[in-house]
């Protein structure tokens, strides 16, 4: 790949700045939502251009092999030649011509044009105009084959590696593997979580209709708590939020304090527990009594479990840091009636918020995290006390991490098993949906209620 420019000129718009930050990801290797925040917390640009330079960089990430496809049909060289930020700038062109519907196609040309002339030189900017209006002319060359294997006209359609649909096509087949991939394409919703320590659902439907009288509010389907909110602004600077009426969680994130059942008094453990959303919900479900520890292997992600504690108005949660897969050892002389362990796991059911991770996971990540998780899991038994019970749970929608290391857990720990009582506390959309709640655990899809993909389930001991 050939080298881009060694500085780039400082965005001016939200194209500028989706180019920018798209070819830091690609040369600095880093997270998509930690380089456009920092991009655009440095760039004024206004709300309409934020939107604009966000849809851009997500949308081009999420269709980065379609586009690279598309791209191939009208540049003489093969797209991974071309100069880092040139080759961004024709995949956020195409982006627009070929998904973006409200933005003029004459617009989406003009603007390439001219940031190829003010970032690059005379030939660049007439290579740019000349592979922009191909484009256009012939419209034919960049329609999906009808007629590909399944596999590849999925991945091709839906932008998702080719090992990825066939992995899925075997787990759950070819229409189900279809929509997950389309499902991952979609914006994610924002959903909030009302904290019952100060609101009920209903009062902070109330709060934010009468604080942004533009927002759409309704109440989740999936989530007692959940409320979903579109229009809303940066949530930062919604008072309900600033107040602690509420947090940022995802729907099936929620139903993961749900699964595990903890009541006032109980001594909780929460082994993976950064940034504290599920930490949060579970002294909510308490009552904000009794005693919760919350333990994290990075010492910089604990400041933000007890900032959000504290905005919460939360006071029995304890942080800590630590290995979970040492947590045996760190808490030797306790017991817990309640564990959680939100493994670290490959985070393939959260690509619609993070699309750059279908780019950047292997099949071999999954043996090596599903031993770590493994790990996790069987120091976090060790400390269960007396007719206690474990969730396992992970934001992915591979086996390996889910349903088949929770199998050969209680294969090697005779003492554990599946609790099919989960079914009791899980809200009747999801009883609805799930037949495996019976047998202790869920595996829910991207596409099956618009949430993340979350595997849940929960072990007891054996009387």
């Amino acid at each position: 790949m050939s080298k881009r420019r060694k500085t780039l000129p400082v965005p001016r718009n939200a194209r500028e700045l989706a180019v920018r930050v798209l070819t830091d990801i690609e040369e600095k290797q880093a997270y998509s939502n930690l380089e456009l925040k920092h991009a655009l917390d440095q760039t004024r640009l206004s709300r309409r251009d934020t939107a604009l330079a966000t849809e851009l960089v997500y949308g081009t990430l999420s269709r980065l092999n379609t586009l690279d496809w598309m791209l191939g049909k009208f540049v003489t060289q093969p797209p991974v030649k071309l100069e880092g930020w040139v080759r961004n700038l024709l995949r956020i062109s195409f982006y627009q011509l070929s998904y973006l519907d409200r933005i003029p196609e004459r617009a989406a040309v003009h603007e390439a044009v001219e940031i190829a002339k003010a970032w690059g030189h005379k030939g660049i900017a007439g290579m740019v105009n000349g592979v922009l209006r191909n484009r256009l002319r012939q419209p034919e060359k960049v329609e999906i084959p009808t007629d590909l294997p399944p596999v590849k006209r999925i991945a091709l359609a839906h932008s998702h590696p080719e090992w990825m649909v066939e992995e899925w096509m075997k787990l759950y087949g070819e229409a189900e593997a279809e929509s997950m991939c389309a499902a991952n394409n979609l914006p994610p919703v924002v959903s909030l979580r009302a904290n019952t320590l100060r609101v009920t659902r209903d009062e902070l439907i109330a709060q934010i209709e009468k604080q942004k009288t533009d927002a759409e509010v309704e109440p989740s389907r999936v989530a007692p708590e959940g409320v979903i909110v579109s229009d809303i602004g940066n949530i930062a600077e919604l008072p309900a939020y600033a107040s602690g009426s509420c947090t940022v969680q995802d729907e099936s994130s929620m139903l993961v304090g749900r699964a595990l059942a903890p009541k006032s008094g109980m001594k909780v453990l929460d082994v993976c527990a950064a940034p504290g959303g599920k930490t949060t919900h579970i002294a909510e479900l308490m009552g904000n009594k009794g005693e919760i520890t919350a333990l994290d292997l990075h010492p910089h992600k604990i400041s933000l479990i007890e900032a959000n504690a504290f905005r919460l108005g939360i006071s029995i949660i304890e942080s800590r840091q630590g290995d979970a897969r040492n947590a045996d050892k760190l808490f030797s002389k306790q017991k817990f009636d309640r564990i959680l362990v939100d493994a670290p796991c490959t985070g393939l059911g959260v690509i619609r918020r993070k699309p750059d991770i279908k780019w950047h996971k292997w099949q071999e990540d999954i043996s090596a995290i599903s031993e770590i998780q493994y790990e996790i899991l069987c120091a976090a038994a060790e400390l269960a006390a007396p007719g206690g019970k474990i969730v396992y749970s992970t934001c992915t929608v591979q086996p390996e991490e889910n349903e088949q290391l929770v199998r050969r857990f209680i294969a090697e720990h005779p003492v554990w098993e599946l609790d099919g009582t989960l079914a009791q506390d899980m809200p009747e959309t999801i009883r609805e949906k799930y037949g495996t709640l019976t047998e202790g655990y869920m595996q829910i899809l991207p596409h099956h209620f618009g949430t993340d993909g979350f595997f849940i389930s929960r072990l007891k001991m054996k009387k």
